[in-house]
């Protein structure tokens, strides 16, 4: 009789635990999850993106940063050594001298929307890499080819659009020799760990007069005239360069969108 008397007393304790312990929901699938939903529930108020008033096609934007739209803007470049004075014709553009090296932005940058338009020779001088070659050097380091390549042979790797010599670009958007073209570039600094290692490395995505012709390449290292690219840690923000190879290429309305 005892032993019943306990049995009864020991359930009763059990059924008033389970009683009081929190009953699990069973996980409903996403479909019934959504039908039970408010439209409400995944509207995000929290993050307004900022107001830019957008310019006309190439116009730069409100927070942009001018880098080149007249002569009183050389102020913004200094020559590739860092000391001496741009040697370069300045007026409505920005004309390579040849044989007087390359410049470069006082100003470093890091991940960046940057817009450039340029120009080769009108006459015809030269062929492959010889004729209308320069570059636009995102962190001095990283190369997107300048070069006419409306009818003119070369490496596919070192033709205008390309990152030298590590990606080709989809297609070939080339204007005629003398016609201003334009770039459009969003680019992703690479990252480096405290040790100098490399955690992530660079991007490009680019626009050739409108087109895409590189989305989000990731970079090997920087670009490399001889030999394999590797990454060396540096700083999160460079000077942007413009390099002169020996050609009167000319540049015009640059500007630049810092990007966090």
């Amino acid at each position: 009789m005892k032993k019943v008397s306990l049995l009864l007393i020991m359930g009763a304790m059990t059924t008033q635990i389970m009683a009081q312990q929190p009953q699990q929901q069973p996980v409903q699938p996403p479909q019934q999850q959504r039908q039970q939903m408010k439209p409400e529930e995944t509207e995000d108020w929290s993050r307004r993106p900022a107001i830019v008033t957008p310019g006309k096609y190439g116009a730069p934007p409100s927070d942009a940063i001018i880098l080149y739209g007249g002569p009183q803007d050389i102020v913004n470049w200094v020559h590739e050594n860092g000391s001496a004075p741009v040697k370069w014709t300045a007026d409505s553009a920005l004309t390579v001298v040849p044989r007087t090296g390359g410049i470069k932005t006082t100003r470093s940058f890091g991940n960046c929307q940057l817009h450039v338009e340029w120009r080769t020779p009108s006459v015809v001088s030269g062929t492959s890499q010889g004729r209308g070659n320069s570059g636009i050097f995102l962190m001095g380091l990283y190369e997107l080819q300048v070069l006419d390549s409306y009818n003119n042979e070369t490496y596919y790797n070192g033709q205008a659009g390309s990152i030298y010599k590590q990606h080709i670009p989809l297609v070939n958007a080339s204007l005629g020799p003398g016609v201003w073209q334009t770039y459009d570039i969003v680019f992703t600094a690479p990252k480096f760990q405290t040790n100098g290692e490399l955690l992530k490395p660079a991007y490009f995505t680019v626009f050739h007069n409108g087109v895409l012709i590189l989305n989000n390449v990731s970079l090997r290292g920087p670009t490399e005239y001889i030999g394999i690219p590797v990454y060396k840690a540096h700083e999160s923000k460079l000077p942007i360069s413009l390099q002169e190879h020996g050609n009167p290429v000319s540049f015009r309305n640059i500007w630049v969108r810092e990007l966090e």
